[in-house]
């Protein structure tokens, strides 16, 4: 049976210039870099610009990762920026959560749901739905609690925050969330969450 390295070894050799180890380090993350580029940017596009430029900061920085975190919450934190940085310069306009027309708009589009079938429906499917109406800071701390199985002390490590402020910040995203999910389903949300 083959040892399969682990992210320390793959960046030990690809801090003394084995670009097989970091061609094995996004191998290895890839998936989870482009799902929270997804998150934070909404469109394939400019998940793929984002994920290609987390990489190619990673790499530059390599020789900063202390180790002190796990190397997925290091990676986080340079999708986090890269991604916050990305939607900055586009100046894509966030609607407020209070703002009616948000949902109206939500509301007009077709969503595939009738109440006929709403029994066959996965409950993933409207979390992921409400998650993506969410504001990319708050679809960021769910996603990585809950999908990414990060620790609060982790998230905050990511985030740059004191973990108090990312359980409080978890809080309001939960509840953020459960709004979401009501205005979805309305009703059927209770028996979601």
């Amino acid at each position: 049976m083959q040892h399969k390295p682990t992210d320390i070894e793959l960046i030990t050799r690809s801090l003394a210039g084995d670009q097989a180890a970091y061609a094995e380090l996004i191998k290895r993350y890839q998936r989870f870099v482009f799902t929270l580029a997804l998150r934070f940017a909404k469109n394939r596009e400019d998940a793929e610009e984002i994920a290609q430029d987390c990489f190619v900061k990673a790499y530059r920085s390599l020789q900063n990762f202390q180790g002190q975190a796990k190397f997925s919450t290091w990676l986080y934190s340079i999708v986090y920026t890269t991604a916050m940085t990305h939607l900055r310069k586009k100046r894509i306009a966030t609607d407020s959560i209070d703002d009616e027309s948000t949902f109206i708009q939500i509301e007009q589009k077709p969503s595939g749901y009738d109440s006929n079938n709403a029994e066959n429906r996965s409950r993933s499917f409207y979390l992921n739905m409400a998650i993506e109406q969410l504001l990319p800071d708050d679809a960021a701390v769910i996603t990585l609690f809950y999908k990414g199985e990060q620790s609060l002390e982790e998230i905050a490590l990511a985030l740059n925050m004191e973990a108090n402020a990312v359980k409080v910040k978890l809080f309001r995203a939960r509840q953020r969330l459960k709004d979401k999910l009501e205005r979805l389903l309305k009703h059927e949300a209770k028996e979601l969450i």
